[in-house]
């Protein structure tokens, strides 16, 4: 039994454009649609969230969705939304991307025999393919007029470096994609971002001359901050990722609660599953209350547990209470003590120092810059603005040991309630 997906991407304002015919395709029952996902690296990142959660919504509307990972066309590049070629790739970089985007996929989709998704790699059809064989079956049905309107090939003709034949060949590759999951699959619809309408146009326009058939496409919005940066990217400029090895727990968490008010009733609707009409009561106590910033601690439990499951979340919240001050550091292992802490000063210090008796504080806060004197150092402790991982410093007397260095390796001192410094122990 199929529900509304067409509608439930037009109330979440996930529609960019749809092809004449496609909503009634939707509505008549289930029905195979296919998104690709160009593998150029080793993982998939928040900007993929937007079509891989169209294809989990579409499963769970009782369609068959289709990832389509282009072992193939990877080794090529898209051109659209580039204003350079991208470097090529060798198959083996491909192949080892392919076989990392596959396993962040099947966080998201079922690929279970039983819950009816196919993950495919366009190399199966592409790696064989004979030059002479393409251009009699594929090329001769497109002219360079027709491929010359493409908005993706007009921006790159306007540009010095120009537009290779290699990637001028990338739209009739997709288009031979879409015929072959057509042919193989029953595909009849094609999802993608906006800068795709060439390429889902091409596909559509294939199938019509080669099988005399309609299918359709839709494409999404690209998505872009309320102050019109685009979207993915952290504040240090740093590409958030769905791996945890690349982006930790904590820096996603992060990323999510960052987000600024404007953005919040967009970013609910495109990046997760609540209901929209839950959605609307969560956005009327945000903007009722912005500084308790209800709205993005929603997004960024929402998002963060569905990327990297409850034990994530749960390590992203409690990284979250430490940086803040409201748990002491001790609830982090090291690593992650140091993930959370990267952006702070930090100083080294000679294990060997802090064994036996241990380093008088006010040496410690005076050597890291803490302090910028022992007499000032004194000052804030009889102050009560010096806390050692957490614990406040109740007299200058007071020593630092090495035992009580995190994982033996990791001090973190906080002078007031926002400025922090770490002493990493070394051999």
């Amino acid at each position: 039994m199929t529900s509304d997906f067409y509608e439930d991407l037009e109330a979440r304002s996930l529609i960019h454009g749809a092809s004449e015919g496609a909503r009634e395709a939707l509505a008549a029952g289930s029905l195979t649609a296919y998104i690709g996902f160009d593998p150029t690296g080793a993982s998939l990142h928040v900007g993929h969230l937007l079509p891989v959660l169209a294809l989990a919504r579409m499963q769970r509307a009782g369609h068959r969705p289709i990832a389509l990972v282009g072992g193939g066309t990877g080794m090529i590049g898209d051109p659209s939304g580039k204003t350079v070629e991208r470097q090529l790739l060798t198959r083996e970089d491909v192949q080892r991307n392919v076989d990392n985007i596959r396993g962040q996929l099947g966080r998201f989709i079922d690929f279970s025999e039983g819950g009816g998704a196919l993950l495919i790699d366009n190399h199966e059809w592409l790696g064989g393919l004979a030059l002479i064989d393409f251009l009699r079956d594929v090329g001769k049905h497109f002219t360079i007029n027709y491929m010359l309107a493409k908005e993706s090939v007009k921006l790159r003709l306007e540009n010095e470096g120009g537009l290779s034949v290699t990637e001028f060949a990338y739209s009739l590759l997709q288009a031979f994609d879409y015929r072959e999951l057509f042919d193989r699959h029953g595909a009849r619809l094609q999802m993608g971002g906006s800068d795709q309408w060439g390429n889902i146009t091409s596909g559509m326009e294939l199938i019509r001359r080669t099988r005399g058939e309609h299918v359709n496409g839709i494409v999404m919005p690209l998505v872009t901050t309320a102050s019109g940066v685009k979207f993915g990217k952290s504040e240090a400029g740093t590409a958030v990722w769905l791996d945890a090895e690349r982006t930790s727990p904590f820096r996603f968490y992060q990323f999510w609660l960052n987000t600024e008010d404007a953005d919040v009733d967009r970013y609910l609707k495109f990046f997760t599953f609540v209901p929209v009409d839950e959605i609307a009561s969560v956005v009327a106590e945000h903007e009722a209350n912005p500084a308790a910033r209800a709205g993005q601690r929603r997004l960024a439990e929402e998002v963060t547990r569905m990327v990297h499951g409850d034990e994530g979340l749960e390590r992203a919240e409690r990284a979250t209470a430490v940086f803040f001050g409201s748990r002491p550091a001790q609830d982090l292992p090291a690593d992650e003590l140091l993930d959370v802490f990267a952006d702070v000063p930090s100083t080294e210090i000679a294990r060997s120092r802090l064994e036996g008796e241990g380093v008088p504080v006010v040496d410690l806060l005076a050597e890291s810059g803490v302090a910028a004197s022992k007499g000032e150092a004194r000052r804030l402790i009889a102050g009560g603005g010096i806390s050692v991982n957490g614990e406040r410093v109740a007299a200058p007397e007071q020593r630092v040991l090495a035992e009580q260095a995190i994982d033996g390796r990791v001090l973190l001192l906080k002078k007031g309630k926002k400025q922090n410094h770490v002493v990493r122990l070394v051999d």
